[in-house]
């Protein structure tokens, strides 16, 4: 029985996808839930899933061809199961969010770790690496089993693919980079390089166009108020040390980021709302989406039901998203249906920014860096304090003014507020 697989949709405004990689040819075997392509989305790079066991028949499409959603991309001759009782055997493990993250954390046992290795066979190299690792060393013509992985837990990454190309003397494409002008190839977006072209990649193409439509169609408005986290920052202190140890994560100020801004949605549900050309619709859940950056790509995996986890499992499951993002291992169900975005711009430095907003969405938020400055307090006098600013892009057809500010007065009522004596 011959099975035609289709081009996923990865994402609810996604409408088409890029086979980035092969990772099986004709006449090899195909075990049901083992990946067989890897595919590329300006939401997402992922990889796709057998849906049955048995022999690949035909590749219907090339490796960086990208063709609409629902479109034929190769053909499986189904054998039925597999004989062993390894990957093709089992389901594919759900993505958890929120709660379920405590119980999946609490039983991870021997089996994969958290940088994707599992145990080795009698052969061969198992370990696994992101799509976007695996681009890179085929650009550059690296051995990845060559190469020492400098990540969490030994996980190969980008910069390790692109050292390992340096002490190698710059072979494959690191040599176009002193060739003649004249055979220069196109230069790559995780390494650019003086005087070099940078080929657009899917994903970038379709974030200028995404980044274009929103500035273009949503009359975005801009505000910002200051927020006085040093009380936020003391409890935050206090109790890292301890949620490392427990949960195996870095507790950083943006859980408690998260469950203000979902507490403030709360009492503005229009910020928690999109415009239509059938009116102003308020949407039932508060899910948030997380901005997360890659090389060469942007991503917002979305924490659903955010307003009903408490700060100890809205960390969990932000912390569990950004890893699955820089892995390249987010889900379709996980990059759909955010209706306010978050941003943790200040992890890079940043004291000011104006986001743009993501389409389908009232609002952006970002949190900046906290910067210890001289205040004056009521009484004129003068402390030294934790001071973050927090910066808001508004759609102004969906919120006036009145209302935006107010919700950003409120979030900043929330943060100066929380205090320790409540439960994590």
């Amino acid at each position: 029985m011959a099975t035609t697989i289709t081009m996923p949709q990865l994402g609810e405004t996604v409408t088409e996808g890029t086979v980035s990689q092969w990772l099986k040819r004709p006449g090899d075997l195909v075990e049901k839930y083992e990946p067989f392509a890897e595919i590329s989305t300006d939401k997402v790079n992922a990889e796709i899933p057998s849906p049955v066991s048995g022999v690949m028949r035909e590749l219907i499409v090339q490796e960086g061809e990208t063709v609409p959603t629902g479109a034929p991309i190769a053909i499986i001759d189904e054998v039925g199961v597999g004989a062993s009782a390894g990957v093709g055997a089992t389901a594919a493990p759900a993505v958890l969010v929120g709660r379920e993250v405590v119980a999946a954390r609490a039983s991870r046992g021997n089996g994969a770790s958290s940088n994707g290795r599992h145990g080795a066979g009698a052969g061969g190299d198992t370990r696994r690496y992101s799509p976007a690792v695996r681009r890179l060393a085929r650009l550059h013509q690296v051995d990845l089993l060559r190469v020492q992985g400098t990540g969490t837990g030994g996980r190969v990454t980008a910069n390790d693919v692109l050292a390992a190309a340096r002490l190698e003397g710059g072979s494959g494409a690191m040599r176009t980079l002193t060739a003649p002008a004249a055979s220069r190839s196109v230069g790559s977006y995780a390494a650019p390089a003086l005087g070099e072209m940078i080929a657009l990649s899917p994903a970038r193409k379709l974030i200028a166009q995404r980044m274009a439509e929103s500035k273009r169609t949503i009359p975005h408005a801009w505000t910002m108020v200051e927020v006085d986290v040093t009380n936020l920052w003391r409890w935050r202190e206090q109790a890292k040390d301890a949620f490392a140890r427990e949960h195996g994560v870095k507790l950083t100020l943006l859980p408690f980021f998260l469950r203000a801004v979902a507490e403030a949605l709360r009492a503005f549900p229009l910020m928690n709302a999109r415009f239509t050309d059938e009116g102003i619709y308020v949407n039932a859940e508060i899910n948030l989406s997380l901005a997360v950056g890659l090389e060469g790509n942007l991503v917002l995996p979305v924490i659903r039901k955010a307003d009903e986890l408490s700060i100890r499992e809205l960390a969990l499951a932000a912390g569990e998203l950004i890893e699955r993002a820089r892995r390249g291992a987010l889900g379709a169900d996980q990059l759909a249906g955010g209706t306010f975005t978050v941003n943790n711009i200040g992890a890079t430095g940043s004291v000011l920014s104006a986001p743009i907003i993501p389409l389908g969405q009232t609002a952006i938020v970002t949190m900046e860096a906290v910067v210890k400055r001289a205040v004056v307090h009521d009484d004129d006098a003068i402390a030294v304090r934790s001071m973050m600013n927090v910066c808001l892009s508004l759609d102004h057809r969906v919120v006036d003014g009145t209302i935006a500010c107010a919700f950003l007065g409120d979030l900043k009522r929330r943060l100066e507020t929380m205090s320790s004596a409540a439960p994590l």
